[in-house]
């Protein structure tokens, strides 16, 4: 038996040297690649015009008598350049794979998030570590990868930031005058237009209110509804004068931003997930994100050394965690589960699975439908197919019961789904044990005997 555990611990050493040598590889691989971007007989240095000047620039003795012998083929891609020399061969063009480079960047990013998100649940380190990596997993991610591509000196894409604070066409003021420039029937061909984009932004902006405001959040102020849709109208009339973009309620932002602000028990068995509590209603997270979205103008020069790939992995993520509480991807699942192995959904225990798939089809379709109409110049039309989903919504009526439905496109959540009909059930079960212990209360008594004994 010891000699067993002496093996394990000798082969797990050698793993861990052999795992060692090959970062050790890695690095030496990366320098030569970085330092020395010549090849033999590939590409190699020459200059037409020796400068004596330039040899005290080289590092050692060595290479000094290299250049004066004329053995240019020695010298590293800088130092062919101080002596004014310049590449000759087919592979001195030669660029790094930035494609490849940026899809490492962007899965990376993707599934640092995720992890570090999930850190929070873990059993590393004490509570407080935990919670602060699993809030702030975005920056970290973002900080972890800018490091990595600054390490790595390849020429990803950036963001592009403006460095001055200006409209991005040099020839128009702040206010864009609204008459004069077009003709008078321009005006009233853009009201069939203006409907459109007045259905998107009412159909945005109140559908992502209404996901903020679910029953699962457990929100104590009430919403607003009206009142932010007043205020959005008011801006976009301002962002219009300007000539800026309209702002409306983004669904995702949001979501991330409820998530952030979720109240959960500090107390929990180990392994255990700690139980939700609500959210921190109030105004001064908002506050300070668009405050610092708009001192972000001033940080131009260090936000341009961010890589796009990294935020389009943070995107990414975005969008992935605000799937995971929507039933239809449960349902996406089920179509690729047997039925013995499908999880307790409490629409499995009401509606048959016939059922459940069909409608996960006809979702489907509507949803192919919508991406192929934004995806082409028919575009325009979109927000009329939003509202088209409204009478597919009640033509489905005809297909399936109104029980059904309830199941299948309730607003309330999958867990509350379950609470409650757990508690429903317990109330029909304490009623019934109440009517049985009445009807035995007043059950009429038969005729007492007394029985003596001597």
């Amino acid at each position: 038996m010891t000699d067993i555990v002496l093996l394990e611990i000798l082969f797990r050493g050698i793993a861990m040297f052999v795992a060692k040598l090959n970062d050790a590889s890695f690095k030496r691989l990366h320098n030569a690649m970085t330092t020395v971007a010549l090849y033999n007989a590939a590409c190699y240095c020459n200059a037409s015009v020796l400068n004596q000047t330039l040899f005290s620039n080289l590092s050692s003795f060595e290479q000094q008598s290299d250049v004066e012998s004329g053995n240019w083929s020695l010298l590293t891609k800088d130092q062919c350049m101080q002596l004014g020399g310049h590449l000759v061969g087919n592979s001195c063009n030669y660029v790094p794979d930035i494609t490849f480079m940026s899809f490492i960047l962007f899965l990376g990013t993707l599934f640092c998030a995720m992890v570090l998100k999930k850190f929070k649940s873990s059993r590393y380190f004490p509570t407080g570590v935990r919670k602060l990596v699993g809030d702030f997993s975005i920056i970290l991610t973002i900080l972890i990868f800018c490091g990595i591509d600054a390490a790595l000196g390849l020429e990803t894409p950036k963001l592009l930031v403006p460095e001055t604070f200006q409209p991005t066409n040099p020839k128009r003021d702040w206010l864009v005058f609204p008459f004069g420039a077009n003709p008078w029937w321009i005006y009233l061909v853009s009201s069939v237009p203006a409907i459109l984009v007045t259905i998107l932004i009412f159909m945005d902006q109140q559908i992502t209110a209404v996901i903020l405001n679910r029953k699962e959040y457990k929100l104590q102020k009430g919403a607003g509804f009206h009142l932010d849709f007043l205020c959005v109208s008011l801006l976009m009339i301002v962002t219009s004068f300007m000539g800026l973009p309209w702002y409306v309620s983004a669904t995702v932002i949001s979501l991330a931003h409820m998530d952030s602000l979720k109240k959960e028990s500090t107390t929990s068995a180990p392994g255990e997930q700690p139980k939700f509590l609500g959210i921190r209603e109030q105004r001064v997270t908002g506050l300070m994100v668009f405050i610092l979205t708009g001192l972000s103008v001033f940080l131009a020069p260090v936000l341009k050394f961010i890589p796009m790939p990294v935020l389009y992995g943070i995107f990414f993520y975005m969008g992935i965690s605000a799937l995971s509480s929507i039933q239809f991807m449960e349902r996406l699942q089920l179509l690729l589960m047997p039925a013995k192995h499908q999880p307790d959904f409490i629409y499995l225990r009401h509606v048959p699975l016939r059922q459940v798939h069909l409608y996960t089809f006809i979702q489907i379709f509507c949803l192919a439908v919508l991406w192929l109409i934004k995806s082409t110049a028919a575009a325009i039309i979109f927000p009329l197919m939003l509202l088209a989903l409204v009478g597919i919504r009640k033509a489905m009526e005809y297909i399936f019961s109104l029980q059904h439905l309830s199941w299948l496109d309730d607003i309330m959540p999958e867990k509350d789904k379950k609470e409650e009909e757990e508690k429903l059930k317990r109330i029909q079960d304490q009623d019934e044990s109440d009517s049985e212990d009445t009807e035995l209360m007043y059950q009429e008594k038969g005729p007492e005997i007394n029985i003596s004994v001597n």
